[in-house]
């Protein structure tokens, strides 16, 4: 049977069931009573372009989570911060840390390739030899890597060697960058020296694909290869296929899915959720409209900024923001009172989390039509 046999007569499923399926697999219909290294597992990584979007990502995800849970784990190097998926930082467990960079490296040495103007007549190799030595005997912030790089190729641009470096090596942010309610410069060393171990095998693609759908689907192809910012993944999905279900979105779509993996009623109440700016549940599917209106496209970011993010009844509602004595709610249309209340009881709950002890109220602000 061709692929499109395959995908006419597959099942449809909803926006809605779509929307409640991958809610599940994120933790987001109910909390869940795990550890935060084990959340950290089952996501495949948080996105973690700034510190605290980790630590709002799992109180929104875990029953009984407190920030210490993460920053202890930090601390202990059980989990750590660098950049894999779409060259952009994640916190990761130690295991992914040294699997899932090898699986993305191809990923990176292209990236390098928006950098040659200013590598001209670079070894690579050798940088890469020269920068695990300089971050291994001590960790060093990017501007004092760059200083020594640019002993070596004082012609070179001095942003291309720290990015090349940062392309070639898995280069890792160390405590207390990361902590909760602690301060601290990007100051890097290898993945390897900061946890004691060797780099493993990169994963099969295989393996990779289960832990996606695990968290993310059901899915196509192209979703995972935006979550992953890979190509080619096809070849992974067919391999897969005899131990896959397939359904197929309104749009004709083919989705991949475990065949155990929850897929609730589309109909199943979802709580509000107050999610982080760069939630990796709205960042990881070519087709996000399981969970962004299409109304409300493009409203959770401005220019290279993302903003913080409400769900309501499991989609995209409005934005928030902590402002001096308020976590503000600004919705991007009425709520009905009930949804108000709900809103409100989950964000007192999202700030007894995080901010306990504060004057923090809820505050409903200006409605973004």
């Amino acid at each position: 049977m061709t692929t499109k046999a395959r995908t006419t007569t597959a099942p449809v499923l909803g926006t809605r069931a779509l929307n409640r399926a991958t809610l599940a697999r994120q933790l987001l219909l109910r909390r869940a009573s795990l550890s935060a290294e084990a959340a950290v597992a089952h996501l495949v990584g948080l996105q973690a372009q700034n510190v605290k979007p980790p630590y709002y990502a799992l109180a929104a995800r875990l029953d009984g989570f407190t920030p210490d849970d993460l920053s202890g784990a930090m601390a202990g190097r059980r989990v750590a911060r660098l950049v894999t998926m779409r060259s952009t930082i994640h916190t990761h467990t130690a295991d992914d840390c040294l699997t899932l960079r090898p699986l993305v490296q191809a990923a990176r040495d292209r990236e390098l390739g928006n950098f040659r103007d200013g590598l001209v007549g670079v070894d690579l190799d050798r940088l890469a030899v020269l920068a695990r030595e300089l971050v291994e005997a001590e960790p060093r912030t990017l501007g004092r890597l760059r200083e020594a790089l640019l002993a070596e190729w004082p012609d070179a641009d001095p942003q291309a060697l720290s990015a090349a470096a940062r392309c070639r090596l898995p280069l890792v942010q160390v405590t207390p960058r990361g902590l909760w309610g602690r301060s601290g410069q990007v100051t890097l060393t290898t993945a390897e020296h900061w946890l004691g171990r060797p780099a493993l095998p990169a994963p099969a693609p295989d393996d990779t694909v289960l832990r996606y759908l695990a968290a993310f689907g059901p899915a196509s192809v192209k979703d995972m290869q935006t979550w992953a910012g890979l190509t080619r993944l096809r070849n992974a999905f067919e391999r897969l296929r005899p131990r896959l279900v397939t359904f197929r979105s309104e749009d004709g779509t083919e989705l991949f899915d475990l065949p155990d993996a929850p897929r609730p009623d589309p109909d199943t109440p979802a709580p509000p959720r107050f999610l982080p700016e760069f939630d990796n549940l709205l960042l990881s599917h070519a087709d996000r409209t399981r969970v962004v209106p299409p109304a409300y496209k493009g409203r959770t970011w401005k220019k290279n900024q993302a903003y913080r993010v409400l769900l309501v009844d499991g989609f995209v509602a409005g934005l928030w923001k902590l402002d001096d004595d308020a976590l503000v709610v600004e919705p991007f249309g009425r709520l009905t009172e009930a949804h108000k209340d709900e809103v409100a009881a989950e964000g007192e709950r999202t700030l007894a989390t995080t901010h306990p002890g504060t004057a923090y109220d809820v505050r409903f602000g200006t409605v973004r039509e």
